[in-house]
């Protein structure tokens, strides 16, 4: 993924930074809790770790500050992820709640085409158990 775009900016720099993919992720885990898939799935005693591991991890993809990697190391998403049990079902939610996170935010078409193409790559790479 090559994040720098025109002018030397990169993608996380145009879409506002870091508060903007914060509002994206607060939006999205405020979906969370009461999700009868995902809920179960994220920990209840760590959800503030799980939102701050995510909006680390997304400004980093996009171009931002590596503290996601200074932190945990290499992604591995899907090893992190493979002791749950996501299902297409499970990522079709995944997939709800992160639109209307970056339905919260003032990103431009494009932006927002580029940002939704990634999180549906990413969702359906996670899925690792049939429905």
């Amino acid at each position: 993924m090559d994040t720098v775009g025109t002018g030397g900016q990169t993608f996380f720099d145009q879409i506002g930074g870091l508060p903007t993919i914060q509002r994206v992720v607060a939006k999205f885990y405020e979906g969370v809790v009461d999700d009868p898939i995902l809920g179960p799935m994220y920990p209840v005693d760590d959800m503030a770790g799980a939102q701050e591991r995510l909006t680390h991890f997304l400004a980093q993809y996009w171009g931002g500050p590596s503290t996601y990697s200074e932190q945990r190391g290499h992604p591995r998403l899907r090893m992190r992820h493979a002791p749950y049990a996501v299902t297409r079902e499970a990522r079709d939610h995944w997939l709800a709640l992160f639109r209307a996170g970056l339905d919260e935010v003032d990103l431009t078409p494009e932006q927002d085409a580029e940002f939704w193409s990634y999180v549906t790559r990413a969702a359906d790479f996670m899925i690792n158990a049939d429905s």
